[in-house]
Formats: structure tokens, sequence, C-alpha cells
């Protein structure tokens, strides 16, 4: 009975702790759901044909339902706020356990990081990352120097203040979730016409750094292996600078490899991208009108280029991706 009576104690104060390390980890639902990307991958019913890996760049700029109803194609945005190139790299790899595309999609944005940006960035995308050797090796690549490996296994390390600020969506999604993205797209419909940025100033180096060439290194190499195409992407945002020297770079390190490089952000005008309508901040990124644009461009290019199917004559494709059209719709009318 006494050995009983521990045992029952223990398990209780167990799940009392696994309960609050769920109930104080931020939930992202309503309120910077920017959060709940990665974990909205897990709940795919399907492989795709194209991946997107990147930042905001490519989450706020392309969406694969856009892609999905003008060319057929199949893609998916693994995308994270200030997604570095080492974090591009890991969840690409946990990607392709799940599943092999054709084409990977990379936004080369990311190349002008070589260090760790803010532990804010990083609990957005790994805290609802699920465990794995490569959550483990982000982890290690990404944690500043005021983070500490194990906060990240157990949540109450870091959230603990957060006890006395719970507000219902903590509890209401306590063990469930909600559609936030609809394959990796965040929808936006605001509109603010871009004005004008900071002047363009002069750095003190142009050149990207050898951690970002490693993981690129990484990245290629990866999916040489698999037999999976590659192709590098500028997004068309105007800030920050896309300075010419970096362009200079991506585009020898493209000759040199024989990958396809789109630079979006040049020919934005020919894709019919007004940024006094298509962008929600002043030219960072683009809203919804701009990123619909942009989509039924890239799809046709995607799907011309990688001899990619058009799946909406399969039956299979088309009866989820229609009923992913009717969600996405309706989201659309709702914002």
């Amino acid at each position: 009975m006494k050995y009983l009576k521990v045992i029952l104690t223990l398990t209780f104060f167990t799940i009392i702790f696994i309960l609050l390390n769920i109930l104080l980890k931020p939930k992202y639902m309503t309120d910077l759901v920017e959060g709940s990307m990665t974990n909205a991958f897990y709940k795919e019913d399907m492989v795709h044909d194209v991946i997107f890996i990147g930042d905001c760049e490519v989450y706020a700029n392309f969406s694969p339902l856009e892609m999905y109803e003008t060319s057929g194609i199949t893609s998916y945005v693994r995308g994270n706020s200030q997604q570095l190139i080492w974090q591009s790299y890991y969840l690409l790899k946990e990607t392709l356990k799940y599943e092999t595309p054709e084409v990977v999609v990379f936004n080369v944005n990311s190349m002008r990081y070589s260090k760790p940006v803010s532990e804010a960035y990083n609990r957005l995308m790994i805290d609802n990352m699920k465990w794995s050797k490569e959550k483990i090796d982000l982890i290690n690549a990404s944690k500043t120097e005021e983070e500490n490996f194990l906060s990240y296994v157990l949540p109450i390390m870091r959230y603990h203040s957060r006890i006395t600020e719970l507000t219902k969506e903590d509890f209401e999604y306590l063990f469930r979730t909600k559609k936030t993205t609809y394959n990796g797209f965040l929808i936006n419909k605001n509109i603010k016409p871009y004005t004008s940025f900071p002047k363009e100033r002069r750095l003190p180096t142009y050149e990207f750094q050898d951690i970002d060439y490693e993981y690129l290194d990484k990245i290629r190499t990866l999916l040489e292996e698999k037999g999976i195409r590659l192709v590098l992407i500028k997004a068309p945002s105007l800030y920050p600078y896309w300075y010419d020297e970096y362009e200079t770079q991506i585009k020898e390190y493209a000759s040199t490899y024989n990958i396809d490089y789109y630079n979006l952000k040049s020919i934005a005008d020919s894709i019919g991208i007004d940024y006094e309508t298509d962008t929600y901040d002043g030219g960072l990124h683009l809203n919804y009108y701009g990123a619909k644009k942009l989509s039924k461009y890239f799809g046709e290019l995607l799907k011309k280029n990688y001899n990619l199917t058009d799946y909406r004559s399969d039956a299979k494709i088309s009866e989820i991706y229609n009923k992913k059209l009717i969600e996405y719709k309706k989201a659309l009318e709702s914002d």
C-alpha cells in the first residue's frame, strides 16, 4: 500500500508538471500566429511536388492554393519569421523524412545573416516542432548565448512567468489547434502602400559569410543525394535592401552548380505587382492581392520549366485540394 501511494503521488505530480508545461507555452492561435506555422505541416494528409523553404518572404508572398487553382501543382511553404539558413536546412531535413518533392524552392534572403537574431524568433519556429534529431540540431545551431537547451525541453523553465498572464486562448487551445495558414501561406489582406525606406547605407562587407555558404552547400548536396531539383529565388520585397553585391554572389553560386535562380524583385513590374496596393506593410511583404499575382506567375513558371504534374484532373488529389480551396476562400471572405 505504501509503495502504491508513492507511485500514485509521483504519477499525480508528473501529470500536473506535464499539464503546466503545455498550459504555459504560448499557443500562437490568435496572437503571434506565426508561431503555429511549423506545427501546421504535421497535419498535412498528402505529399507535395514543391516545397518552399525560407523566411517571411515565402510564407507572406506565395500561396500554394492559388498556384494549385491556376496551375494544378501541389506545394507547401515551410517558412517562419526570420528563418535563418541553418534553420531552413534542418527544417528541410525533417520535411524529407515525410515526403520527397520534385522541387525545393529556397529564398536566398537569409544569406545576409550569419548568427542567431533573437530568442523570440527562435521560439516562434522551434517551440512547436516535433522532437527529432533535426530539432535537437536546430536548437543547438540557433540558440543565443542567453538561451539553454533544457528550456526548449521543459517550456516551464522559459514561460513560468506566464502563470499570471494566462488568457482564454491558453485554455481554449490547451489540447487542440485551429487552422492559421493554408499550406503554409499566411493570409493578410491589409493594404499599406510603399512610401519610403531609410536611406541605403554602406555596409562593412557585402560578402556572405562562411556559415551561409556552408549551409547552402548542405541544402544543395542533401537535395542532390535525393534527386530533388533545387531552385533559388529572391522574393519581391523592397526592404531590407538586396544589394547588387548580394545578387552577384548568388548568381555566381547558381552558375557554378548549375542551379536556376530567379530574382522576382527585378521583374515585379512585369508580374503586375503594384506596391501601392499589393503590400500590407509598405513594401516589406506582399499582401494577399500581391501574393495572388506572384503565385499565379511562379506556379506557371514551375509547371512549365520543371515538368510538374497538373493534378486538377486527378480525382483523388483534386478532391483534397477542392476542400482546401473551400476553406481558403471562406477565410478570404471573413478577413
